[in-house]
């Protein structure tokens, strides 16, 4: 029993005291992926959230997908999902959740948040004072939690802001920007002709199930569907949940900060007005037994502030794919801006223009011009509004908070300031570190000089030379037009065997097209085409170009559409292949072809998008001469995805086992072997919701071991799934050889891998 008398004048709560190295306030996506890569680098983390679990929009509060460069695989950036901390939380999630549940995906951001011992975790505290010791210096900030009533003055060498809305950034007196700029202050053709203060609303999702039996609804006083417009109405379906309702957005002509609750509230009269409309209204069928499951208590943010940084973002970036020096991350979802009244405007409720590839987001953009030691991650990053339309998407963010964890811990590794830090000697090492861990940064390859295994000779006990691609899966009817991406070489004329079946006498058209930029996958360019009049039945269609690449770069055999005729298709899936269709996604505003109203500064192209497996299948053909792009060099060029070339090695197609081996001429000492697997980047992974037919990537390894000179087993793994492992020894081996033995993990795979890195 605990008695304590009363106290005239009042008493204090506790107040604690921690002290970090880094203090990350916001557990987004992009905050966990920053806290996490900090301190895998040694760096000791305060991670500041102000709600119950880590996730932000992603979280089981609110639960919108987490999506990025791949856009649902709608887009033309191909292999292009986002790579380190927020990549290992996808697989992860694809293997434990691979339904999409969102409260799953916060027991492994929990999880995997909670498993460093460098981080301290403070939930449902709130960050409300920013403290400086200098005009351009924080030192520390204050929060409160709701839970145990205690104030936190946390201390910190830097700070990150990922709390979305950008408390600590705009207390500490940042610059920043709200609302969109004219169309002259930097020549963005999307801008407006004067600058305007509407934002990107909230949205508010609902979940619904079938109880089983009738249940009736009596709706709420306040619920309302009043004012919505017609489009809007048209857009209820009665089995729509989550964020399939993203339309259900309102509050960017209001200020979204500040009325954030006034917004909600809205929001909440609308959701409960739509169900009322879809149980009570009579307009929709088998809806007695649907109850209302789940409701968000919090809106999904969009924008508010974004705060000015080293680099600034804009539209000329992201459409011309502009290279940076200081580049660590990269975006890819299309500049996607939304009408500021949401449910209650005439607008369409998105309008999305893609840029023909990846773009790179430069170190600067994440590090403010006017604090030293303050950094941003998320949405709130240095961009214009027309730019932030494509880089506040989730996967981006997190990309990007990754990146600046280990930012933060290259700083204090090496006792350099974050001017410092944007030289270009310590970009060249922060971009390193980053490539290693697998987080790829688009036309930035890993170095040779800090890889040991590009010092080494390596065999292989096999290697494929593709010739052929077997004619032994389903019949693809040419409904649309269908084509291979293949890693061509230079200077090279192919002939291609394919099997087709016509219904009637009908022409085919073949082409092979390749993209302007040779890192792009958008094929504009024709570079030969050729027709082919069958008569009705099977035929082996010889089809051989004369015209030629003028560097290595992937091309697209493909054959425009034609009902008449089907193409016979493999089961063989190939690392670094993949089959597209010109077709239709919806959900971003593809419809085959980005067309443009005006001059808007953005291209028109044609969309070439895959299929989701088990659909998808690649194209049965033959080709001469054989593709002899998936050998042992790539093992060691530096890239961990096909970015231009294959990149990958493949075992022959016929081993279910094979074995690398590393020979050096003088014993190294060897402290780990960090292995890049092949988790199919071209895969959206999108991680609630969505549902996914497979728990696995099955181009993926599972198992493998890793065995010194005298054959002892130094390394082993039976179960992985992800696409970077780093092999760590109990204490560092000197050998002047390694063997790598691998198992094949699904029979229609080879064995694959991108890069070997020993250290």
């Amino acid at each position: 029993m605990y008695h304590e008398l009363s106290e005239p004048a009042g008493r204090s709560s506790t107040v604690e005291t921690i002290k970090s190295d880094l203090v990350v306030v916001g557990g987004g996506v992009a905050g966990v992926c920053c806290a996490i890569s900090a301190a895998r680098a040694g760096v000791k983390v305060t991670l500041v959230q102000d709600r119950p679990v880590l996730g932000g929009n992603a979280s089981s509060e609110v639960r919108l997908w987490v999506l990025g460069a791949t856009s649902h695989m709608g887009n033309n950036n191909r292999w292009s999902r986002e790579g380190g901390i927020i990549g290992e939380l996808l697989l992860e999630n694809l293997f434990r959740n691979k339904e999409g549940n969102a409260l799953i995906f916060d027991t492994i951001l929990l999880e995997k948040v909670v498993e460093e011992k460098n981080i301290t975790l403070l939930l449902n505290t709130s960050i409300h004072a920013t403290n400086k010791n200098a005009e351009n210096n924080i030192s520390s900030v204050e929060g409160f939690c709701s839970q145990n009533s205690k104030f936190y003055n946390l201390l910190g060498s830097y700070f990150c802001d990922a709390s979305g809305d950008g408390i600590v950034a705009f207390q500490a007196g940042a610059e920043f920007r709200m609302g969109a700029e004219a169309k002259n202050e930097f020549s963005e053709k999307m801008a407006p002709e004067e600058p305007e203060k509407e934002l990107l609303g909230h949205s508010i999702y609902f979940y619904s199930k079938d109880a089983g039996k009738p249940v009736k609804y009596v709706a709420p006083s306040f619920a309302s569907i009043d004012g919505m417009t017609e489009d809007r109405m048209k857009r209820i379906r009665s089995q729509d949940v989550g964020p399939r309702l993203w339309w259900l957005e309102y509050g960017g002509n209001s200020e979204t900060i500040d009325e954030s609750e006034e917004i909600k509230w809205q929001l909440w009269k609308v959701v409960y007005g739509i169900w009322d409309y879809i149980k009570n209204s009579g307009n929709f069928e088998n809806v007695d037994n649907l109850t209302l499951e789940w409701v968000g208590t919090i809106p999904g943010k969009r924008e508010s502030r974004r705060f000015v940084g080293h680099s600034f973002i804009t539209q000329q970036d992201i459409v011309e794919q502009r290279n940076v020096d200081d580049a660590v991350s990269y975006g890819g979802w299309a500049i996607d801006h939304h009408p500021g009244d949401g449910v209650y405007s005439d607008k369409p409720p998105c309008r999305q223009y893609h840029s023909k590839g990846v773009y790179q987001i430069p170190l600067g953009a994440f590090i403010s011009k006017d604090i030293d030691n303050l950094f941003f991650a998320g949405r709130i990053i240095s961009s214009s509004h027309i730019a932030f339309g494509s880089t506040r998407v989730m996967a981006t963010c997190g990309h990007g908070g990754h990146a600046v964890g280990e930012a933060v811990a290259y700083c204090l590794h090496h006792n350099c300031s974050t001017a410092d830090l944007l030289q270009a000697s310590h970009i060249t090492q922060l971009q390193q570190n980053l490539n290693e861990k697998g987080h790829f940064i688009p036309n930035v390859p890993l170095r040779p000089e800090f890889n040991l295994a590009s010092k080494a000779n390596i065999s292989a006990s096999s290697q494929l030379l593709l010739s052929e691609l077997p004619c032994d899966g389903p019949w693809r009817p040419l409904v649309i037009s269908t084509g291979q991406w293949l890693p061509l070489s230079q200077n090279t004329a192919y002939h291609f065997t394919v099997t087709v079946r016509a219904a009637k006498s009908t022409t085919l058209c073949a082409q092979l097209r390749h993209s302007e930029k040779v890192t792009n996958y958008t094929p504009e360019v024709i570079l030969e085409q050729q027709h082919y009049q069958l008569d009705a039945g099977e035929h082996r269609l010889d089809i051989k170009f004369t015209e030629t690449l003028a560097e290595d770069q992937y091309a697209l055999l493909c054959f425009l559409a034609n009902p008449d005729i089907e193409i016979a298709c493999t089961t063989r899936r190939v690392s670094s292949l993949v089959s597209v269709f010109n077709g239709v996604n919806k959900a971003v505003s593809n419809n085959g072809k980005q067309t443009v109203d005006g001059d808007k500064g953005v291209d028109e192209f044609e969309f070439w998008t895959p299929e989701r497996r088990p659909g998808g299948h690649n194209i049965a053909l033959s080709i001469t001469p054989s593709l002899d792009c998936f050998n042992l060099s790539n093992l060691t060029n530096g890239y961990t995805r096909p970015y231009q070339r294959s990149n990958v090695w493949c075992a022959d197609t016929e081993h279910k086992e094979a074995e690398l081996t590393l020979q050096w001429q003088q014993p190294q000492r060897v402290n780990k072997v960090i292995l890049h697997f092949d988790a199919d980047f071209d895969h959206a992974l999108e991680s609630s919701l969505y549902g996914h037919p497979e728990d696995r990537v099955p181009f993926c390894v599972e198992r493998f071991e890793v065995l010194d000179d005298k054959g002892n087993v130094v390394y082993e793994k039976h179960d992985n799934h992800q696409a970077v492992v780093e092999c760590r020894f109990s204490a560092p081996i000197t050998t002047d050889a390694l063997r790598i033995k691998l198992w094949q993990a699904h029979k229609d795979c080879p064995i694959a891998i991108y890069e070997i890195i020993v250290k």
